[in-house]
Parts: C-alpha cells; structure tokens; sequence
C-alpha cells in the first residue's frame, strides 16, 4: 500500500543496506549579505559604495513565484538604495487588515504605482505638474503574475496609476519578455528614480551590477534570450502554439506590432 515501507522477499534483501546509508546534505553555497549572490559570484564591486541618496520610497511588491529565482533583479536593486527605501512584501494578496502600513501608503496622495495601461498617465507628466512623490509602488513578477496582483487587490487602485514611456531595450537578457521593450523590475525602478529625482546618474548606477550579471552568465554558458515578439516575428518560437484563443490573440498582436 502507499506510503508503507517496502517489505524484504528476494528482490529486497540485497537492499536492505541502503536503508541505512547516512543520507548526504546538499548544502546551498554561501550568499553574499549585500547582493544575495554566491559568494564565489558576488557582484558587490559593481555595486555604489554607499548607498544612493534619494528621497523617493520603493515599496516592491513581489510574487512569492520570484522569490526563488536564481537570477533576480530586487536584490540587485535593495543593494543599491538605503534599507528605507526600498521596502518588498512578498504574496498575491494585500488585505487592509494584514498590511495596514500598505494600505495607509496606498491611502497617500503622493502615493504612485508603476502599471502600464490606457488609465496611466506618464510619469514624466506627473514630475512636471506636480512635487516630487514620495512612494511610488512597483509590481515584482511574470506579465500575468503583476497582472493577477494588480487587479485582485482593491488597495492597488487607490494610488495614481503611472507608465514610463521609453524606447530603451531591456539589458535584462538572459530572461525572456514579452516584447523588445518590456524591462525589467531593476529596469523600471532605476528609470523612474533618474525621473523623479532629476538625476540622470541614477539609472546607470543601478544598471551597472544587471550588466554585470548578464555578462557573467553569458560568459559561462547562458543563451541570450530573444523576447517573444522577436522570436514571433522572426520565425523563430519553438514552443507549441497556445490553443487557448486568448494567448493566440495576444500572440497575434505581438506580430502585428500592436501595444498590448
């Protein structure tokens, strides 16, 4: 029956050793404290010596699914900026009840969330119209994943909604997207501080340990992963074609070059 120990006739007994075998940890590489990197593989020298000065707040909002992602940005980006800074709560759901500091940032009317969509206004729009916000909020997770989280959780609505309209290209590519200018949550957050705290050096520090970590990986091994709208395009998606008429769609557009 399931779940009994395997009984001893003629096929078990020249096992019955291995039973008894010690059993051998595997034990995870030492981290790094600062970028949460093996230690052999630390990206700490591309990191600021000190941390940046800005007045700006992140609160990160990650899917638990990206916290065990190997190569991850968020702590990349935690690295960078003071432990006050940049704050990241981890889950799919944000009661008002279970996070009331959330809710009360939520609640602020200097309060930004970073989520494209037709009800965004540009970010730069904001910044020029109005005093620098304080917090601004910022999903951590796969397209489908922010897009779960944004819209099952009411406290997401409260805060104006902002988008960043730019034309660079994600350097975040050892992770495919879905398309040649999605970007990255370290990506998405060093822009929008270089916006909001009118300081054009923002952005290049905190890129500089994402290009490191693309480079290490390609160097040793790691493909460079072409988004999907490139690969749609090109003929070159290998994976079998969604039969949900949904995802076809979307797939669809993405040839088409029509924003999603």
């Amino acid at each position: 029956a399931s779940g009994t120990a395997p009984a001893l006739g003629e096929e078990g007994e020249g096992c019955a050793g291995l039973w008894e075998l010690p059993v051998e940890r595997c034990d995870r590489r030492p981290e790094c404290g600062r970028c949460s990197r093996p230690q052999k593989v630390c990206l700490c020298p591309f990191l600021p010596i000190h941390p940046l000065k800005v007045s700006t707040c992140l609160y990160i909002i990650q899917h638990p699914a990206e916290e065990s992602r190997v190569l991850r940005t968020v702590p990349l980006l935690a690295a960078c900026l003071p432990p006050d800074k940049c704050k990241i709560l981890i889950g799919r759901r944000f009661s008002e009840d279970r996070y009331p500091e959330l809710a009360a940032v939520c609640r602020n009317p200097n309060t930004l969330i970073l989520y494209p969509g037709a009800e965004a206004t540009n970010l730069e729009e904001i910044v020029v119209v109005s005093s620098s916000p304080s917090v601004m909020i910022i999903i951590d997770g796969t397209w489908s994943q922010a897009k779960d989280i944004f819209y099952k959780n009411s406290l997401f609505r409260l805060p104006k909604q902002v988008q960043i309209k730019t034309n660079i290209s994600s350097q975040y590519v050892i992770r495919t997207q879905p398309t040649n200018t999605c970007l990255s949550t370290l990506e998405c957050a060093a822009v929008a501080l270089t916006i909001m705290e009118k300081n054009k050096t923002i952005q290049e520090t905190i890129l500089r340990p994402l290009q490191a970590l693309c480079s290490f990986q390609l160097q040793h091994g790691a493909q460079i992963h072409h988004s999907k709208e490139h690969l749609l395009k090109n003929g070159l998606y290998d994976k079998p074609m969604p039969k949900n008429k949904r995802k076809l769609r979307r797939m669809e557009l993405l040839v088409n070059n029509v924003k999603i």
